[in-house]
């Protein structure tokens, strides 16, 4: 692995690589930071493996190549503007096409090859865990041969990085333009794996509230279900550049190849695990929905059962009023002081009234007995 430690056959890149990280560790950057307004941010002209010139403009850059046999150059771009992309594209005929999608960028990854010259894209990814959301980065590669044109629209990978472990061995720098662009990949997928872990990390998250019954982890799942889809269609068709690479769209020599087939492996299981991210979300979510489907029941039971208690409760306050008005209204016609009212000098009147009393609430209460209201 050139961004990382993986370069291991033959003792050669790794093994010297990884001795130099263990004793001395790595080196500061030689790669200035990108310009906030964009522009050129490192240029070097390599022979045999070596950082030969240090050019400030393109134009030396130029000069250099030209003056001195067998160099390589590795111009790194950060938002470059039209002016700097024609004069790229004039003095390593660069194909149209490939320039316009260096300018307006939101491509997806992809190889082509015009000519001696490889145009690739790749999106770096970088997870930001407060916002729970993966940002990326569009790189845009041009390599032929003697030149390294790599033009970045955001502030991953971190080319510098890349840079100055290749120049640590110059055994592999000597390999040419492709070792930097196989160098570059593995940056690119070594990259994901922080993404991966975030995602990883926040699915556990959400599984724990899942099933603590918190009510905004429907919206969590959405929101990252959504990122996870990003994340695939900037891995997955990666695939094809490394498989497009191995099979001879790049360089013949099968060093190289061996390495680039390590970086695919690496691919490969970053997209099986995000492929599985998406069918565990797609589950949580079910998951989620049955819980609160179920919780909803619960209330809703809980509801009816309130409503049915107050019912019986309303019915059974109702009977006694019934029955109570009953006498109160015999009481109430018979207290009305008119004097032709018939029973008035009854002697057994006042008997009388007392028992149609009893007797209606009697009535009432068997009635609402035996409907169950009382």
């Amino acid at each position: 692995m050139v961004g990382g430690r993986r370069f291991r056959p033959g003792g050669g890149f790794g093994r010297q690589l990884d001795e130099y990280e263990t004793t001395v560790g790595v080196p500061p950057s030689t790669e200035p930071p990108a310009p906030s307004h964009g522009g050129l941010v490192d240029s070097a002209v390599y022979v045999g493996g070596h950082r030969f010139a240090s050019p400030s403009g393109l134009a030396e850059t130029y000069r250099c190549l030209q003056e001195q046999d067998g160099a390589m150059a590795w111009i790194g771009l950060y938002r470059p503007d039209i002016d700097q992309i024609t004069s790229l594209a004039r003095e390593f005929r660069l194909h149209d096409l490939a320039v316009e999608d260096a300018i307006n960028a939101h491509q997806r990854p992809k190889l082509e090859r015009y000519g001696h010259t490889l145009f690739v894209v790749l999106r770096a990814a970088r997870y930001d865990d407060l916002r729970e959301e993966v940002e990326f980065s569009e790189l845009h590669l041009f390599i032929g041969p003697g030149f390294v044109v790599t033009v970045r629209h955001g502030e991953a990978p971190d080319l510098a990085a890349v840079r100055r472990r290749m120049e640590t061995d110059a055994q592999m720098l000597a390999r040419g333009s492709e070792a930097i662009l196989y160098a570059i990949l593995d940056q690119v997928v070594d990259g994901y794996a922080p993404v991966v872990a975030g995602l990883e990390n926040d699915i556990d998250e959400i599984e724990t509230q899942v099933f603590g019954g918190d009510p905004n982890a429907s919206r969590r799942i959405y929101g990252l279900s959504r990122e996870v889809i990003q994340f695939q269609r900037a891995a997955r068709p990666l695939l094809s550049v490394l498989d497009a690479l191995a099979v001879g769209a790049g360089s013949a020599d099968e060093e190289l190849r061996r390495y680039l087939r390590d970086v695919t492996d690496h691919l490969t299981q970053v997209v099986e695990r995000v492929d599985g991210f998406r069918h565990l979300l797609q589950n949580i979510l079910t998951v989620n929905a049955t819980l609160v489907s179920q919780q909803q029941n619960e209330e809703m039971r809980s509801l009816t059962a309130a409503s049915y208690s107050q019912n019986e409760e309303l019915k059974k306050v109702s009977s006694w009023a019934a029955i109570l008005f009953a006498p109160t209204l015999i009481g109430t016609v018979y207290g009305m002081n008119f004097i032709h009212m018939p029973e008035l000098n009854w002697r057994l009147g006042y008997l009388f009234a007392l028992l149609l009393m009893l007797l209606v609430c009697g009535t009432l209460y068997v009635i609402f007995k035996r409907r169950g209201w009382l």
